[in-house]
């Protein structure tokens, strides 16, 4: 294959292979685990498949509006190019910045999953070279050498195979498919008794509705296939079909993982919620329910199933993540965001991107599986954010279009995500909080790095592209106040229910009446709910602030949008010659400035200037009057701008114009100077307009400024004068 960089990134996938990668990316290692310690326990199986089913359901309107922007803008980069294109570069980095986060964590999470699994199917195998231990994880160099491969891998898969790794990611969707279906059928087969259907003594539609609010970090990355929009080898009309058959798929898959969860447990429990209760304190195939009940009812085979459906979800993940964000990557790059290295290509493929991808998480293992996991937790936020500005540039887009339909799911879209942010960002007002104190703080240090690196980036902006936008900004400024509020307020809640929990245990040990025991927990409620109506206040002032700050800014900005019309105005009256509305004088000298700056730097390129005079206009007005001389004027400027169509002309007062040629009119100079003189030879016989002219060419580097080639012109225009006058041509 040739080594050089190709123009455009090359089609390569099929609707068979869009789905597996929009499928593959977004069911991960959290179908197997999550579905146990957070869905399962949060909502109970009813619960967990009514807010799954709700989840998807979101997902099916988001996937239409990236269908909708996917047809218009049909370029690498998802989400960052729409944002771009319909709001500005502003908007399209700060899109991309929680991209970027979003992508990497599911990357990571994947990538550290491996030997978290390993160690609960083939125990300590890789828990060799314990290095450190870090937030209460040891790191072992064994677990940091699987996962590492993981990610060389399929960073080489990517970047060498791409058409074979298409194929690969369709074959590993259809075995994880497979294997869950079988492994449900046959737990299915022998009856699925999901007793206690919801957690006992809470509310069945608030478990429902907890699960939903989760449900982008479910369903995230389904949508990385509009950053391969360049490389479809089938018509964009077809995308609609393949994101819902991923979203319909992946929550198949989820459904069946949740039954198949709960239909078997451990001898010495009860029922499900008892084993699940428990599930931290076990090992081995107990550690994972799924694969627990793929055993109990089809023994090692099951196991063994399940284990395909594992290691296909994963490397189907780390490809899938590992693509969106080289395209991202790649994308930016072409933008400024990135260096420009990065979005060079070989053999279609963008080979640097993919290498920065690889070398971005190939050493994150180090950071052990407990901080991986807070990362992980903000990749809901990033979906939100994410799948929040998709909306938004579907209401903009068709609403220039007066699309009724795609608006209303455009509106629709973004009035879930901007509940369910909601949830996300105000823990303890619907119940207990959704993410661990330590991402509310990773989130806003991200956002902190995004001005940062934003600074970067407009210092070496000479195209002037960032920068325009202050709402981005301001928005940003206060998402980072705000998440920073959340996160001191959960941390002073850990430390108030740590504090409660010594207490507790300090009266269980001095063996306190239960009922005063029950006062710490009312008294604890007490200070949730203080602490939830707090953070609701400050909320509440930040908005308010922040709207007030917009609605001035908004003021200002019109002020000074008016104010630069009436510049612009009057600029363009000195500019323009008022009797024959070409330019003016004044704009003669500002050009002639202008190009003799370029000749001084010597980039001047090459140009000439013709100057032509009006013949016969003193006759004119002393035989007919100033308005008839007025009127044979704006003759002669229709004349000179129909031979130099592509040409600017400045009349310089009286009956003297100048044309500066470059471009066309510069090749073809010699034959409009010829062709001018010819009508103005036949107007001498009709008594018509007749302009004499002389053109000079710029010699670099003889000629130190336009003055120059304007006083060469001159004489040749006035050469062309006598000779016209010799032909019967009045002169002044």
């Amino acid at each position: 294959m040739s080594t050089q960089s190709q123009n455009r990134l090359q089609p390569y996938l099929s609707p068979a292979g869009a789905w597996a990668v929009a499928l593959g990316t977004s069911i991960g290692w959290g179908s197997l685990v999550v579905t146990a310690n957070s869905y399962l326990l949060k909502a109970g199986p009813s619960g967990s498949m009514l807010g799954i089913i709700a989840g998807a359901f979101i997902m099916l309107v988001i996937s239409r509006n990236y269908h909708f922007l996917m047809v218009i803008f049909p370029d690498a980069g998802g989400s960052y190019a729409y944002s771009r294109e319909v709001f500005g570069y502003d908007h399209g980095f700060l899109n991309s910045w929680f991209l970027i986060l979003t992508y990497l964590a599911m990357l990571w999470a994947n990538a550290a999953s491996l030997p978290v699994f390993a160690g609960y199917l083939a125990g300590d195998i890789f828990r060799f070279g314990n290095m450190y231990t870090f937030s209460g994880y040891d790191v072992y160099f064994g677990e940091f050498l699987i996962s590492a491969a993981a990610v060389v891998i399929s960073t080489l898969l990517c970047m060498h195979l791409k058409k074979l790794t298409g194929k690969l990611m369709t074959v590993m969707a259809a075995v994880m498919v497979l294997a869950v279906s079988v492994c449900f059928i046959s737990s299915a087969s022998h009856g699925i008794a999901a007793r206690p259907s919801f957690i006992p003594g809470k509310a069945p539609l608030l478990q429902v509705l907890q699960i939903a609010a989760i449900s982008p970090w479910a369903f995230v990355g389904f949508e990385n296939i509009s950053h391969a929009a360049e490389e479809f080898s089938f018509p964009l009309r077809k995308t609609f079909g393949i994101l819902c058959a991923a979203v319909v798929s992946s929550a198949l898959l989820y459904l069946m993982v949740i039954l198949l969860s709960v239909s078997a447990s451990p001898s010495g429990y009860a029922d499900w919620l008892a084993y699940l209760s428990d599930y931290g304190t076990l090992e081995g195939v107990r550690a994972i329910p799924a694969f627990f009940a793929a055993n109990h009812f089809l023994g090692n085979t099951g196991t063994a199933v399940m284990m395909s459906a594992l290691l296909c979800m994963i490397m189907t993940s780390l490809i899938g993540n590992t693509l969106a964000l080289s395209r991202l990557f790649y994308a930016m790059a072409k933008d400024g965001i990135l260096p420009e290295k990065y979005a060079d290509l070989k053999d279609g493929t963008p080979y640097r991107a993919l290498m920065l991808v690889g070398l971005t998480s190939v050493l994150i293992p180090l950071l052990g599986r407990t901080a991986i996991g807070w990362i992980v937790d903000v990749t809901t936020i990033g979906a939100v954010i994410i799948y929040g500005y998709v909306s938004a540039c579907t209401i903009t887009v068709a609403s220039r279009q007066n699309d009724h339909t795609e608006k209303a799911t455009g509106i629709l879209g973004l009035g879930f995500m901007i509940l369910i942010g909601g949830y996300l960002l105000i823990p303890n007002l619907f119940g207990s909080g959704s993410m661990e104190t330590e991402s509310y703080f990773l989130f806003a240090v991200w956002a902190l790095l995004g001005f940062i690196v934003f600074r970067r980036i407009l210092r070496k902006d000479t195209e002037r592209k960032f920068g325009n936008s202050i709402v981005v900004w301001i928005g940003l400024l206060f998402l980072i106040l705000f998440i920073s509020q959340v996160w001191m307020s959960r941390n002073t809640m850990d430390a108030t229910a740590s504090a409660m929990s010594s207490l507790r245990e300090f009266y269980a040990a001095s063996g306190v009446y239960e009922g005063e025991a029950g006062m710490i927990e009312a008294q604890m409620d007490m200070i949730r709910r203080t602490n939830a109506r707090s953070l609701i206040m400050v909320i509440g002032m930040f908005a308010l602030s922040l709207s007030v700050l917009l609605n001035n800014y908004a003021i200002m900005r019109r002020r000074a949008q008016e104010s630069e019309i009436q510049l612009g105005q009057m600029k363009n009256i000195a500019n323009t010659d008022p009797l024959t509305g070409v330019k003016s004088k004044h704009a003669y000298s500002e050009k002639e400035r202008e190009i003799d700056k370029l000749i001084a730097c010597g980039e001047a390129g090459s140009f000439a200037v013709a100057v032509c005079d009006v013949n016969g206009l003193k006759y004119i007005n002393d035989t007919y009057g100033h308005k008839a001389g007025d009127e044979y004027i704006k003759k002669a400027a229709m004349m000179i701008c129909r031979i130099f169509k592509h040409s600017p002309v400045y009349r310089m007062g009286g009956d003297e114009f100048v044309v500066f040629l470059s471009g066309e009119d510069y090749e073809k100079r010699e034959a409009l100077i010829s062709g001018l003189r010819s009508i103005s030879e036949e107007h001498i016989q009709s008594g018509e307009v007749v302009v004499a002219a002389g053109y000079s060419d710029y010699e670099s580097p003889k000629d130190a400024g336009v003055k120059a080639v304007f006083e060469r012109a001159d004489r040749k225009m006035y050469e062309c004068k006598q000779e016209l006058k010799f032909r019967g041509a009045r002169t002044r």
